[in-house]
């Protein structure tokens, strides 16, 4: 009996080492976040990069039948021509030889597969090439490769910051177009000199230092006649910024940028117009463009009998064309947009004035979908709508007068394909002969030939390498000029994202997005969920087209995520109430939609840990994050937010009255992360840059500071010397340790183990 019971204890003993052992072992192979998964996640860019090949990025027409492009091979560039008429293709020049030649000329080594050389412009009869370095216009005799340096060229440093005033006090003389006379401000006011006798005549009187004339002044063609406007300029409002640890001094720096913030005064424009001959000034009345946000794009009519512009109304709900009588001033009111909600005037007008000034294409939302109607420019009435459907047009690409034909890009014209997809068409000015140039499953980007005979077609997916076809007008492939071969990618372990549509909040529209997951996935574990974030409704973001490498996303996902992006409710390039969500609220975010997407996901595939969901995002995707944990913290659990605009009336003028609306209303203290920290729940990490000049830092400053008094434990994150961004490598490097440590819930390895 005893000998029994001992062998029993044993093998009890042993049955439990055995178990321990395997849930050992299971445990370590299924852990996440691990040192192997960080050097793996650091290594995806590289390891990513250079292995898709034959993927041209551009195509260069030369006449209607001639165009060149660069193959990317494993070899490296190769320069091809080819001739669309009798469908030929070959390199367009011994590349060993003009290697071997261009080193000569620059004194380096330059190998075949590494020439770097721009606009080619081909001579059959001389048999030769013209193209630029980065430095020379250089001609190449095809024959024996002697190179000729025709010019040097300057590089361009200049930067410019996106929110510079133009300074229309200053300017150059503007010369009549008959050569008779220039124009010009002096002490505020408008005057002219005849150019031969140089006489000086003051045009105008009513000028002073707070509503002074413009340098922006437009002759008539017949010079006859001047436009010019007087100027009321905005309020001067900057934002600081310290630079604590600048490269030239020890002693940090103020920064200032000029940045008009929602709310403040804006130029106010004032056209008007003067008869040379009898040195008349005609006063414009203003009463239908007195609510400017802008006032712009001032053009005359070719026969000098009036000239047009737009006014765009403060708070984005109407948009006019306006002629201007030449000899009378009258004003004429040609088109009148209207919308209850905004006119997406950022993104979506289009407007072309026929040469004679008699018709006037525009593009409107006005039945729902973005859509171009023909305009009588005389009488202001819509002669017809051209383009119709549900579907949008995305851009205008031509406008053949001659023929009275529109080249456009539209979306959602096939129900079995992402509606985001762009495809290229055509359709006469009557809204008759709709045509299509491409059909194929995928994203297409389309170049013409000038004559519009022939096209380069390249389309992809994000789960399909590009594809890249010579048509003809007719839509006929004439011939496959590259296929891409991604097979040394495949062989990394790469795996394509997966295409993923669910239904939104109503119930019937489709919302659309895709899921990235690590090169060692694996679906018996389970995986935290990570949203990419990007609400701005100015655009769509999820990408559409193949790439090897999703910057925002690869990398997060090796360390054991599943990541996601999605494009909800309230972002652009759908139909008009899909639009219309954000607008008043962009606290929103098109969230109601995220969740139902996901929720979807995870219920497809039961390893997407939908307990546990984080959100990153930057700029207005810094908003978002934020949002997702003042506002829907009942679903995101961790989150991490970039150089956020966390209250609308903190950042940018022209991008938040866009979608917010004007006046100022309770709508912006809503929608405000910062007026709403007290809501603020889960893991909420910070990161911004304290010279960020896009959204100024202090939103950023100002949602710690109430989360702070809010008694709300944070992360912040704050890099020196860094502007707008996601954080650089530092900000990367914590971002990743926040969603480790938060959502798998383990601690990550030591930065020197995973980066030294």
């Amino acid at each position: 009996m005893y000998s029994f019971i001992l062998m029993y204890s044993k093998k009890t003993y042993l049955c439990k080492i055995c178990v321990f052992i395997t849930l050992f072992n299971s445990l370590f192979s299924f852990a996440q976040g691990t040192l192997k998964d960080y050097k793996r996640s650091i290594a995806v860019d590289t390891l990513f990069k250079n292995k898709t090949y034959n993927t041209p990025t551009a195509f260069y027409w030369q006449n209607n039948q001639l165009f060149w492009y660069v193959n990317n091979t494993p070899q490296g560039k190769e320069y091809i021509k080819v001739n669309a008429l009798s469908s030929s293709q070959e390199l367009a020049f011994d590349h060993e030889r003009m290697a071997k030649s261009l080193s000569i000329l620059t004194e380096g080594t330059i190998t075949s597969g590494k020439i770097a050389i721009t606009d080619l412009e081909f001579n059959t009869e001389q048999n030769s090439v013209l193209f630029n370095t980065d430095s020379l216009k250089v001609k190449c005799n095809l024959s024996d490769y002697t190179l000729t340096v025709l010019d040097t060229l300057e590089k361009s440093n200049r930067q410019h910051y996106w929110g510079s005033k133009d300074d229309e006090r200053e300017g150059e003389p503007v010369v009549s177009p008959d050569k008779k006379y220039t124009a010009y401000v002096k002490n505020y006011n408008l005057y002219i000199k005849n150019i031969k006798t140089e006489e000086e005549t003051q045009l105008s009187y009513d000028g002073s230092n707070g509503y002074y004339y413009s340098w922006q002044i437009k002759w008539a063609p017949d010079g006859k006649k001047i436009m010019a406007y007087k100027l009321r300029p905005a309020e001067d409002h900057k934002i600081y910024f310290v630079e604590s640890s600048p490269t030239d001094q020890l002693q940090p720096k103020l920064q200032s940028r000029d940045y008009l913030k929602p709310g403040d005064q804006v130029a106010f424009r004032s056209p008007q117009l003067f008869l040379i001959a009898s040195k008349k000034h005609i006063r414009i009345p203003t009463d239908e463009f007195q609510q400017q946000f802008h006032l712009g794009t001032i053009q005359w009519l070719e026969d000098s009998s009036a000239f047009r512009f737009e006014y765009n109304e403060r708070g984005h709900q109407k948009y006019r064309v306006i002629s201007v009588d030449a000899t009378t001033g009258k004003v004429q009111v040609i088109i009148n947009e209207t919308s209850p909600t905004f006119i997406d005037y950022s993104g979506k007008k289009y407007r072309y004035d026929t040469s004679d000034g008699a018709q006037i294409i525009w593009a409107s939302e006005r039945d729902g979908w973005n859509h171009l109607y023909l305009y009588d420019a005389k009488t202001g009435k819509v002669i017809r709508q051209i383009t119709k459907g549900k579907w949008p047009v995305r851009e205008v690409v031509k406008v053949d007068e001659e023929n009275k034909r529109i080249y456009f890009i539209a979306s959602g014209l096939d129900q079995d394909q992402d509606p985001y997809f762009k495809h290229y068409c055509s359709i006469d000015f009557n809204g008759k002969n709709f045509k299509r140039y491409t059909e194929e499953n995928g994203n297409h980007k389309v170049s013409f030939s000038d004559d519009y005979q022939y096209y380069v077609d390249q389309y992809s997916r994000v789960d399909m390498p590009p594809v890249t076809l010579l048509k003809n007008q007719k839509g006929e492939i004439i011939k496959e000029l590259q296929k891409a071969d991604i097979s040394e990618l495949l062989a990394t372990g790469w795996k394509s994202p997966e295409v993923f549509n669910a239904k939104g909040r109503d119930g019937k529209t489709d919302i659309w997005g895709i899921i990235v997951r690590p090169t060692n996935f694996d679906p018996s574990k389970t995986y935290p969920i990570i949203e990419y974030i990007y609400a701005g409704p100015h655009d769509s973001f999820v990408p559409k087209s193949f790439q090897s490498y999703y910057w925002s996303m690869s990398s997060l996902a090796e360390l054991g995520f599943i990541v996601v992006q999605i494009d909800g409710m309230g972002t652009s390039n759908r139909s008009k109430a899909f639009h219309n969500v954000c607008w008043k609220n962009l606290k929103d975010a098109g969230f109601p939609d995220r969740k139902l997407w996901m929720q979807a996901a995870a219920k497809k595939y039961p390893y997407m840990n939908i307990e546990k969901v984080g959100i990153r995002g930057t700029s207005a995707g810094g908003q978002n994050a934020g949002a997702a944990l003042v506002f829907n913290s009942d679903f995101y659990d961790v989150a991490v937010a970039s150089c956020g605009c966390h209250d609308n009336r903190m950042d940018k003028i022209w991008w938040n009255e866009q979608w917010m609306g004007f006046p100022i209303g309770p709508q912006y203290t809503a929608c405000s992360n910062i007026e709403n920290a007290t809501q603020m729940e889960g893991d909420l990490m910070l990161i911004v840059g304290e010279v960020d000049d896009n959204v100024d830092p202090a939103s950023t400053y100002q949602f710690a500071n109430a989360l702070i008094k809010a008694g709300k434990n944070f992360e912040l994150v704050v890099v020196p010397g860094m502007g707008h961004s996601s954080g650089g490598t530092f900000g990367d490097k914590k971002r990743k340790d926040f969603f480790v440590k938060k959502l798998l819930e383990v601690d990550p390895p030591s930065w020197d183990e995973i980066y030294n």
